[in-house]
Order: C-alpha cells, then structure tokens, then sequence
C-alpha cells in the first residue's frame, strides 16, 4: 500500500472513531474474524478526509464524481487492519499529507474545486460552499442536504427514508425547514441515522453564527397558494385553516375559497397547461400497472357528480380539550369540516379498466392505497373501492370549477362518508393490496384509544374509516329585546327574560346516514326541544346520503340570574341523531383520547343572555 492511501486510511480510521457511537462499532469491526479477499497492492478509500484540492483546479459534474455513502466507508478497514497493522494505520494519521496525487495504479476521485480541508480538530471534514451544495439537488445523481453546520450525502438513504422521495426535495439545501414540520424527526435516532451520510460541513464563509445564511435556505412554502383571508388560521407552515362559522350556517356548499384547509405538508406545484398530462399509475396485486393521464380519465370514462361533506377526523378536538383535557394535535374547534359537489370518475371504473375483477378481487385485494405527489398516503378497505353505491371518485372539479391547489389540483381522491385522511390529494398512485397502507397516517395517527390508554399500541386498533355522527352550533344571534313576529316551529315559552335567540349549526353522519332529528336545549341540556331541519334537497348528489343537515331554531331565553360579575349566562346544548339512531356521547370525558380524535360529544357554548356573545369561536349574527 502507498504511503499516501495509508495515511488516507488512517486519517479515515480517525475521523469515523470521533463520531458518537463509532468508537465501538470500529474495535468491534477490526476486531471481527472473517476470510478476507486477496488484496490489491493499494485498496482505495473514499473517505471525508480527502486531499485538498486548489481551488484553481476544474470542478467535475456531480454524475462523474459518484459520492460514497459514509457507511460503505468503514468496510474496508479490516482488510486495512490486517494487512498493515492497527498500530501503522493509526500512526500515519500524525505524518504530513502529501498534496501530491496518489500512486496512479488506483485512481482516486477529485473534490469539487470548492471543498477545502477542515480543521483537524475538528474531524478534518472537508468544507462545502454553498453553491456547489445547490448542484447537488433533487435532479443530482448524488444529493446533498444541510444539517444545522454539516453536510450529507443522502443518496443511499433515499429509498429507506420513510417519506420516500420526499426528502429530494431538500437536496442541495438545508432539511431542517422539512423536518420541523414533524416532531418526529427532532429524535436523537432520526439524527443518529443522519450521521452515517456525513461527508463534510458548511464552508465558514456561508455560516452566519455557526448556520448557514438563512438568504440561502429554501422555503419549503414559499410557492403555496394565497388563502382567503376569512379562513381562520390554526397553522400557518403547512396550512391549516377552519371554515369560520359565518360561512359554515351561510350555505349548503362551502365555496372554494372558504372550504376548510388540511395540509401535512407544502402544496405541489402542477402548471396549469401541463395538469392534463398529470398521470396515475394503478398497481394490481400481480405486479400489472397501468396508468392514465387527466386526459384520459375524461375522454374514457363516465364522469359522476356527487354532493359530499370531508371533516377532519380532529373537528371539535378543542372541545375535548376544554371539557377533558389536553389533546394532542390541531386544536380545530367547529370548523374542520366542510360540503362541496366534487365531479369526476368513479374510482372502481377505473381498477376495472386497470384489470381488477370488481365481483371477485381476490384474497390479495384487501385494500386500496393512495399516493400523492407530496408524498403523504392512505388506503382504504377494498370494499369502499368497489361499491357500486359508495361512490369514492378521482375527482377533478369542485364545485362547478377546477380543484383548487389547495385542495389537489388536478386530481384528488374523494372517499364519502369516511374521515378526509383517506381522501388523498394530489393523488399520483394507486396499489391495490393485501395490507392497509403503511404511512404513518394509516397506522398511526388517525386512531382512538380509550381514556385510559395513555400507551398506545398502534396494533392494537383500526384506522379511522367512516365517521360517526356530530354536530355543531356555528352562528346565534339575539333579536331584539322587544317581542316581535317570528318564523318558529312552535310558541317561545314566556320567561321573564322575553329575549328570543335564533341559533344555526350542522350535524352529519358518515357511512352515508342521514341525519333524522337535532335536539337543542337553551339551558345546559335540563330542557329540549327540536331543531328545524333546513330543506337542501335539491343539492343532494350520490347514490347515498353523503351530505350535511343544516338546521335552524329560535327559542325564548331561559330566566337566568346576574353572578357575582353581573353576568347573566346560559349553556346551549346540540346534539344529532342519524337514520340508524346512532347519537352523539354526552360528554368528552367518556370518550377521551390522547389524540383527540372523534371529538364527536354534544356540542355545548356559554351564551351572554345580555350581550348575546358566545366566545370567538361562534360569530353571532348583528340584530
């Protein structure tokens, strides 16, 4: 072996053992017994501690320059180890570098012209600007990202990064902006397993206070839609947004506009003049694919409209929050949930074109998956996919206009009667399958647990599929003080307060169930009576009931006493029941869990008899 690639290699042996949890795996590695292969006269080492180049030498193409992934690097040490001695390896660490090239019988591979050597104290990684960094992008043969000051060579962690491809899109950047958008990523074994790509660390002259300047981080968001301004904001990076009450009570389909928004992550850019080109690729159990463009799923198939509600499994988890405890997850209050008329093709014309057999899909067609381009994925049962009454569309429009970008142009899934997890946007690939998708959003995230499992065994339940029944009081307002003609059902009862209340909501239940009575109480649940359920027949579109009931009542104001701060509130209580006689819980308490999924209890607000104010989550109406 050559006395430079000696040193190489010791240099190597140095920098790996300095690294967190190395120093063990390397003594157990050169430790190990095992045949060893018949050596050359130099066994080359593609390590971080390359020899400097000058900075006046050509810049290869990243394609020409292949980079090692760090744990391919440690391999060759046993073989080191026995040919030359632990001991001579180590020593040549501590002898001079020669700039000189290395014997010609192997060649070695060049640095870009950029990398300087580090400090030696510091690993003596080498150093990247931050323009070479750039070139070795999502399109590169050999991506890069940023880590706070280090920099790594991801290509081989590609296909085991559990987002998948998702990752690219930090390449020839930092990560952390996509990182920080799940907490899971903030473990020590996520870094841990980012360790092994460590090629070398940010050059200083692009460090500002030890990170890179943040002028040259890109913002995952930064090509995101502009939201309407009434939507009420619950995140802002990714997009979360209620519909607000006023539009909520305002109509029977939300606009577009106001349509509550639900975002993991960015939102995708496809052009407008390209989106007819947008393809899917359906996957059958025995490998066959086929895949259709935009284009073709309007020339060759039927296309359906249906009218349909998608509520987030989280709707109300503030509630939850308020009359049980804490919950994890986005504190939405009423307005995660929303009705549109959603056109498009029916998801089962399609797996029948594809070559699945609708009357008979076999053993290994159990479920169906769904892809999206931004890389999030859900499924649901084969028999949702195929019902010829379940109506699940790859839909294409919403209400009367092209989907919006934010909720996934040019084509998402539509699933009736389910949580909108299911209801993938964007949607890109389609696998029918023996096993649920494996996504943490199928296995994880959307599932109940019982009030005292504080330990979840994500095993132990089901996904979160079709959605039970609830509703909501979404705007009131108090009429005027004085007694006035009024379109009520029945006579207010008299009270000493004379004060008439007009209150507005929505109750919806899934499986495609229609709702059959709202009972309202004006005094904490002690009296009842019913809603008015508001005629949007006309509306209506499916082959089920997949829609909302939106419902009226007016109703005298209990007699209710001045408190201690001169006050007088009461508690308006709601609560729905459907056309099987499912009805909501009483209360939180009963159904409590730690995510603070299905907060489905009777919706209940403290109401200003004098004010008629009722908090900032429902508006009231002016009188």
């Amino acid at each position: 072996m050559s006395g430079p690639a000696c040193r190489r290699a010791g240099l190597e042996l140095l920098i790996a053992a300095s690294r967190p949890r190395q120093p063990q795996r390397l003594w157990e590695t050169l430790n190990s017994v095992q045949p060893l292969p018949k050596l050359p006269k130099c066994v080359p080492l593609q390590a971080p501690s390359r020899r400097p180049i000058s900075q006046t030498s050509s810049k290869p193409s990243p394609a020409s320059e292949p980079r090692p992934r760090t744990r391919a690097r440690i391999r060759p040490f046993p073989a080191l180890a026995a040919s030359t001695g632990l001991f001579t390896l180590l020593f040549t660490v501590f002898q001079p570098v020669s700039h000189e090239p290395t014997d010609t019988t192997v060649p070695t591979p060049s640095l870009p012209s950029e990398a300087s050597v580090g400090d030696p104290n510091d690993g003596g990684l080498p150093r990247y600007g931050l323009d070479e960094i750039k070139e070795h992008g999502p399109q590169s043969e050999r991506p890069w990202v940023i880590h706070e000051d280090k920099v790594y060579d991801i290509t081989d962690w590609v296909a085991a990064h559990p987002g998948g491809e998702v990752i690219l899109r930090a390449a020839g950047s930092s990560i952390e902006p996509y990182w920080n958008i799940f907490a899971i990523h903030k473990s020590q074994y996520v870094r841990d397993i980012l360790e092994q790509y460590l090629i070398g660390k940010v050059h200083p002259r692009d460090l500002v206070d030890g990170r890179p300047r943040q002028d040259a981080i890109e913002d995952p968001f930064v090509s995101d839609p502009v939201r309407d301004p009434k939507l009420r904001r619950i995140t802002e990076k990714p997009c979360n947004a209620e519909t607000p009450g006023d539009e909520l009570a305002a109509s029977f389909l939300t606009p577009n506009e106001t349509f509550y928004v639900r975002n993991h992550m960015w939102v995708p850019v496809v052009a407008e003049a390209e989106a007819d080109n947008h393809a899917i690729t359906v996957e059958l159990p025995n490998g066959e694919a086929k895949t259709y463009t935009i284009a073709e799923l309007r020339s060759r198939f039927k296309q359906h409209a249906i009218t349909a509600v998608l509520q987030c499994s989280g709707n109300r988890r503030n509630d939850m929050t308020k009359h049980a405890k804490k919950t994890n997850g986005l504190q939405w209050t009423v307005g995660a949930i929303s009705c549109a008329k959603w056109e498009g093709v029916r998801l089962r014309d399609v797996l029948q074109d594809a070559g699945l057999s609708l009357s008979d899909p076999g053993d290994d067609a159990r479920h169906v998956q769904f892809s999206g381009l931004e890389a999030y994925g859900a499924s649901i049962p084969i028999e949702s996919a195929v019902d010829a009454r379940g109506d699940v569309l790859l839909a294409l429009r919403m209400n009367d206009k092209p989907l919006p970008r934010d909720h996934g142009f040019p084509v998402r899934v539509v699933v009736p009667g389910h949580v909108a997890a299911r209801a993938v946007k964007w949607v890109n690939k389609i696998v029918v399958s023996d096993e649920e998708s494996t996504t943490t959003w199928q296995r994880k995230d959307y599932k109940c647990f019982g009030p005292n499992e504080t330990k979840q065994d994500w095993d132990k339940y089901k996904s979160i599929q079709v959605m039970p029944v609830t509703s909501a009081i979404t705007r009131t307002k108090l009429k005027p003080e004085h007694r006035e003609k009024t379109a009520v059902k029945q006579e207010p009862r008299a009270t000493a307060s004379g004060r008439v209340v007009q209150v507005e909501g929505y109750a919806y239940s899934g499986g495609g169930r229609e709702i059959q009575r709202v009972d309202i109480s004006l005094d904490g649940g002690t009296n009842w009576d019913q809603a008015q359920l508001l005629d949007d027949k006309e509306h209506e579109l499916g082959s089920q009931t997949w829609c909302w009931k939106r419902w009226k009542y007016e109703g005298v104001l209990p007699e209710v006493k001045d408190d201690a701060k001169g006050e007088a509130k009461t508690t308006f209580v709601v609560k729905a029941t459907d056309d099987a006689y499912n009805t909501q819980p009483e209360s939180h308490k009963s159904i409590y869990n730690l995510r603070g999924n299905l907060a489905t209890a009777w919706h209940r607000i403290d109401f200003d008899c004098k004010t008629g104010d009722c908090g900032p989550d429902i508006p009231k109406r002016p009188e």
